[in-house]
């Protein structure tokens, strides 16, 4: 009798609990960047981040489909973006392209979202600071992302081809293209250990790790 009286109660408390879950924060902001550029590699990037650092990314030709996957990104990074969107009013009403005559730089998208409100501008290209600043994070972060899946799809699809992934990898952390290049630990880390792979990328990929987690 007392345990189904409590029943409501019980259930209450738990939607309570699940609901103060971070993943249920349905009322925090998000943004949104994506970039269409046919006739080049990749043709299509989309990445959404949310002010708790979690996000997804897509990023692909145009003629695949479309396939989102979660990533996360370090808070600091998180507000560096929220500020810069801030910095540019959430998109509300703004103008960023020249509108002059210049070559097709790719259709980027800035979009911010919450509470149901969203504001979006796209453009070519703009000479705004703080635009191309938050533009440069996100091609940067879009680049990183894409760095990780090619390491991934050589290492299922294409272990003759790994070391000539791994090369371009290393040279975007030579010169510091990618923001978090700990995110590609993991699967340095299982090629270096991965005896099914050519000495030769294992010895790269050992070499590559190690020389982030010096400059971590």
């Amino acid at each position: 009798m007392i345990l189904r009286r409590l029943q409501p109660i019980l259930a209450l408390l738990l939607l309570l609990v699940v609901c103060a879950w971070p993943a249920c924060a349905a009322d925090g902001a998000t943004i949104l960047f994506r970039k269409v550029f046919k006739s080049s590699y990749p043709e299509f990037a989309e990445l959404k981040i949310s002010e708790n650092g979690r996000g997804t990314w897509d990023i692909r030709q145009l003629d695949e489909d479309a396939s989102a996957h979660p990533f996360a990104v370090n808070l600091p990074l998180v507000q560096k973006i929220f500020g810069l969107a801030a910095e540019l009013h959430n998109f509300k009403k703004l103008e960023l392209d020249v509108h002059r005559r210049i070559a097709n730089l790719g259709q980027k998208t800035f979009r911010y979202e919450k509470n149901g409100v969203a504001h979006e501008v796209t453009f070519n290209y703009t000479l705004d600071k703080n635009a191309n600043e938050l533009l440069a994070i996100f091609e940067s972060l879009s680049r990183q992302q894409g760095d990780l899946a090619d390491l991934q799809r050589a290492m299922r699809y294409d272990r003759l081809g790994l070391n000539k992934v791994l090369v371009f990898v290393d040279g975007d952390v030579k010169n510091h293209v990618l923001p978090e290049p700990e995110v590609l630990l993991p699967a340095l880390d299982e090629i270096a250990a991965d005896e099914r792979f050519m000495d030769l990328a294992r010895q790269r990929a050992r070499a590559l790790a190690q020389r982030i987690r010096q400059h971590r």
